[in-house]
């Protein structure tokens, strides 16, 4: 009988630890499918061009043509348009396969690498790759404050690099609004004006002093007094926008804890064995 109730308990807390693994998988998910970036190379001839895409414009693309007997060529490159390309020049080289791989920052969702074979200082070989897919603007990660007379709400599209801040008030003097990022450090500072009781801005989040991932803290003050200053936080990672807990994924954790309760009701079992 007491192994009857340890084998539903547990399984109970595995359909539980499953279902909290599903909801980290599921955050993880929609995340992926937002912007990142692609690399192609097409050999003709003595040449193999490079291009790809990528949804940041404020860190400059590194490009490494190499083999396992080294690097032979490295070319630095701008995105423009949300594209970049370069060229190799592939005469030289001794038969075999090349790695071409591109690199923006430090970040591992911006690091991609294709293979082309080379033969007789000709290459007519192809090769694509892509983290990259269609953007769905459809879900909005919005937090919203109210202190006093003083109110803000900040939001932003999944996996956008802009944040919207807007916010009522009953006074008429300047808004000053700060961003501060996860380590504490004061990411910018702006000083918007108010009209008919209201006001908004929009914060960019695809340069560099982004680059931590974590939640920022994006703050409204006006004046000094504390019913009127209000907060809200918003998590970026790798200078987009991602949902910090999103409504699917609570009632799914919701239906979890539910079930338990339920199965445990209706067998009366107890996690602490009976004796």
């Amino acid at each position: 009988m007491n192994s009857r109730r340890y084998t539903m308990t547990s399984l109970s807390i595995v359909f539980l630890a499953v279902t909290i693994m599903s909801v980290s998988a599921l955050g993880q998910n929609v995340y992926a499918a937002g912007p990142g970036m692609s690399l192609s190379a097409e050999g003709s001839g003595d040449t193999v061009a490079v291009s790809g895409t990528s949804d940041r414009s404020d860190l400059e693309v590194t490009i490494v043509l190499s083999s396992g007997n080294g690097i032979h060529d490295v070319a630095q490159v701008s995105v423009s348009g949300g594209s970049f390309s370069a060229s190799f020049n592939v005469s030289n080289l001794s038969d075999g396969a090349y790695t071409i791989a591109a690199n923006q920052g430090s970040s591992s969702k911006y690091s991609l690498s294709v293979s082309v074979d080379v033969s007789d200082g000709t290459s007519e070989s192809s090769a694509s790759v892509s983290n990259r897919v269609v953007e769905s603007t459809e879900e909005t990660v919005t937090e919203a404050a109210s202190v006093g007379g003083l109110s803000l709400t900040v939001s932003g599209e999944l996996g956008s690099t802009t944040i919207d801040v807007s916010g009522t008030t009953d006074r008429s003097d300047d808004i000053t609004i700060q961003v501060i990022a996860p380590n504490g450090n004061i990411v910018s500072v702006a000083q918007i004006s108010t009209s008919g009781g209201s006001f908004m801005t929009t914060i960019e989040t695809g340069s560099a002093v982004w680059s931590q991932d974590g939640m920022y803290t994006i703050s409204a003050q006006q004046g000094a007094a504390s019913n009127y200053k209000a907060s809200a936080e918003v998590e970026i990672i790798d200078g987009h926008v991602i949902p910090e807990f999103g409504v699917i994924a609570a009632m799914i954790l919701a239906v979890a804890i539910v079930s338990i309760i339920v199965v445990t009701a209706k067998t009366k079992l107890s996690i602490v064995p009976r004796y």
